[in-house]
């Protein structure tokens, strides 16, 4: 079969299914299966060469259709400069995740301190904490995980990327007490989706781990814990970066506010949504 011919059929199924990157996810599996960069596969496309593996691309794709996420099918995510190992049980990075990150990237530039101390806690897959260790070669940077259906990926990114970082298996309200009052950046990402609201898209509320997407009535449960572990965890003057939904950003002002954190401020994202909030200790 022709690449274009096969391209064609594998994005209007996706359209079909309310893919909105039908495009993008349709070339990145026919990479993925042909193991060749975008821009390898933009020059077969180009050409318009045949390809053989018609019947295992078909396969990919009615999977994709289904609206199983396109990185568990391919086993990767793609993250600011990071290639993470991805797939069921862990949360798949977002986009939006890597506005956060460079939030706490600059924070721990700007802390004065000739190896800063960086925390990540609920890492995921390592996303950010990963990013951190190897944008800011000069920091000691610790992470911790609960599930261990992700940590079989995040010990995987760890090892590869930056195994160096410290990763524990973890209950965050109780994560690294011997840094008490050391750390200079605290960062999270954590659960924060009200347990009564249900994600619009297929892939999340089917197939993201319901540890990392849910957070209690209001979505700030681990919020709390987070804000308590971070008072603890903070050295006078350490910087605190919290993401959240875009509805969130007010409630968690308020309840850093209420906690003493100094110099509380919402970010938005790419597309102006509050995405973050960021506080002094």
């Amino acid at each position: 079969m022709k690449i274009k011919l096969a391209l064609e059929s594998a994005v209007a199924k996706f359209e079909q299914a309310g893919i909105e990157s039908a495009s993008a996810d349709a070339e990145i599996l026919l990479g993925h299966l042909l193991n060749l960069s975008r821009g390898e596969l933009q020059s077969k496309i180009i050409t318009d060469e045949e390809f053989s593996e018609v019947e295992e691309f078909e396969k990919l794709v009615s999977k994709r259709a289904e609206r199983f996420p396109l990185q568990h099918i391919t086993g990767v995510a793609h993250f600011r400069r990071l290639t993470l190992k991805v797939g069921p049980g862990v949360f798949v990075p977002r986009p939006e995740t890597e506005v956060v990150t460079q939030i706490a990237v600059d924070a721990l530039k700007a802390s004065g301190s000739p190896e800063p101390i960086a925390v990540d806690l609920a890492t995921g897959s390592g996303a950010i904490a990963l990013s951190l260790a190897v944008e800011v070669p000069n920091a000691k940077v610790f992470a911790i995980e609960l599930s261990e259906d992700a940590l079989k990926y995040t010990k995987q990114n760890f090892a590869e990327l930056a195994p160096e970082a410290v990763l524990v298996q973890g209950d965050l309200a109780d994560a690294f007490p011997e840094l008490n009052g050391t750390v200079d950046v605290l960062v999270s990402n954590p659960p924060y989706i009200p347990d009564e609201m249900i994600p619009i898209y297929p892939e999340v509320h089917l197939h993201d781990p319901s540890l990392a997407l849910y957070g209690g009535a209001d979505g700030l449960d681990v919020v709390r814990k987070v804000d308590e572990a971070a008072r603890r965890l903070l050295r006078p003057g350490g910087s605190l970066i919290i993401e959240h939904a875009d509805m969130q950003g007010e409630a968690v002002r308020e309840l850093l506010l209420a906690s003493g954190w100094r110099q509380v401020r919402t970010h938005r994202d790419l597309v102006g949504r509050d995405r973050a909030t960021t506080a002094l200790a």
